[in-house]
């Protein structure tokens, strides 16, 4: 019969050993075989994984391509020669992260208001999102309003807009628009958020944050009831418990205002900052600076992200009655010390000077992150739980 194998029973036997044999031997080389399921919000635990390196990924945008980038993030455009922290890539051990896809993103926001809030880490994840998306707009199709407090990018083919809003500790302060930069006469009214979600009815899908603003290292003066009370109103409290009292305030504004059948809630974990280089092991390092690769220490866990801080945010959201979607990226993020926008960033408006550059102790930013770069992980992440 045309095409049959002749009938060698002995070279058979020794072609199924040869065959048997090659197959033991790639094996041994291709030990990682793919078994990861689809990703599935329910059943994939996306912090457990690693940062694979893989050359061929392009951002979707660049620092010099996307013009709603702050300079504080311009990380290339400020300077910086290596480019490898934009070439890692997120994979979990249980599933499949999708690419994200700006497309499918627009259409799943057609007709919807996306709001970010939170603090400067927020804001990058939300210029992350705008910037994934904005490529594949027609100029004439897209626009941007910025306010003090709040931004909004409209995608206007999609009646979708993406907005951000300044709140860094979600409740009200008196550092909120005038910024303080002495944390010891920030006063923070942990009783009050009504002048800023006021803004935030009416909205389809709402991602919060709020972490790095508490973490000054002293005690936090609060305060019930008006600033009118003045210097003497205020009572002094240890972070954890002046947090706990804030964001309960949070939780119950969003119990009693939000309709879960009409809004989804996501809440972004901390974002680990990296300003102690015996943390990950380099003893001679300077915070973050010159750091170029990832650490892949399994469970890395520096003194950047406080778990006492992350219990406070996990006990107020279990008793809450609005199902809150965590974006648990501080795991992930934990193991980019390189991706940190270090001395390629502004201070008071100006990119660094070289005098500057070359004094990291005090002039890297280990809390801010460049872009394109980790919040574009943030972002691919929360595309797949959307």
């Amino acid at each position: 019969m045309q095409g049959e194998y002749p009938r060698f029973p002995i070279l058979m036997i020794c072609c199924h050993c040869v065959t048997e044999d090659k197959t033991a031997e790639q094996n041994i080389y291709n030990t990682e075989i793919d078994d990861r399921f689809d990703f599935d919000p329910e059943e994939c635990n996306v912090v457990n994984g690693k940062w694979v390196f893989n050359s061929s990924i392009k951002p979707l945008y660049s620092d010099r391509t996307c013009p709603y980038l702050d300079m504080q993030v311009s990380c290339v455009k400020n300077g910086r020669p290596d480019s490898d922290y934009r070439h890692w890539e997120w994979q979990p051990e249980d599933c499949t992260l999708p690419r994200f896809n700006p497309e499918l993103a627009l259409k799943k926001l057609r007709n919807k208001r996306l709001l970010f809030v939170g603090d400067s880490l927020q804001r990058g994840q939300w210029q992350s999102f705008v910037c994934m998306v904005e490529s594949i707009i027609p100029e004439d199709k897209k626009h941007l309003k910025r306010g003090r407090s709040h931004t909004v990018f409209k995608a206007k083919e999609y009646n979708a807009s993406i907005e951000f809003y300044w709140a860094p500790f979600l409740i009200e302060s008196n550092s909120d628009l005038q910024i303080i930069g002495d944390p010891k006469k920030r006063i923070l009214k942990v009783d009050s958020i009504e002048k800023h979600a006021k803004h935030w009815g009416a909205v389809d899908i709402i991602v919060f944050n709020t972490y790095v603003w508490w973490m000054s290292g002293i005690r936090l003066k609060t305060l019930w009831g008006s600033f009118a009370n003045g210097a003497d109103g205020f009572e002094e409290l240890d972070t954890p418990i002046a947090y706990r009292i804030g964001l309960k305030t949070w939780a119950n504004w969003i119990d009693s205002t939000i309709n879960p059948n009409r809004t989804r809630v996501f809440f972004t974990t901390m974002s680990p900052t990296h300003t102690k280089s015996i943390d990950w092991g380099n003893k001679d390092g300077i915070k973050c600076f010159n750091e170029t690769k990832p650490v892949t220490k399994k469970k890395h866990w520096g003194s950047g992200s406080d778990k006492k801080m992350m219990s406070v945010v996990s006990d107020v959201m279990k008793k809450m009655k609005v199902p809150v979607t965590f974006l648990n990226i501080t795991q992930i993020s934990e193991y980019r010390i390189d991706a940190h926008a270090s001395v390629y960033t502004e201070a008071g408006g100006k990119v660094l000077t070289e005098e500057e550059r070359a004094d990291p102790l005090r002039h890297a930013d280990c809390i801010h992150w460049c872009l394109p770069g980790v919040p574009d992980t943030w972002n691919q992440i929360f595309l797949a739980h959307l």
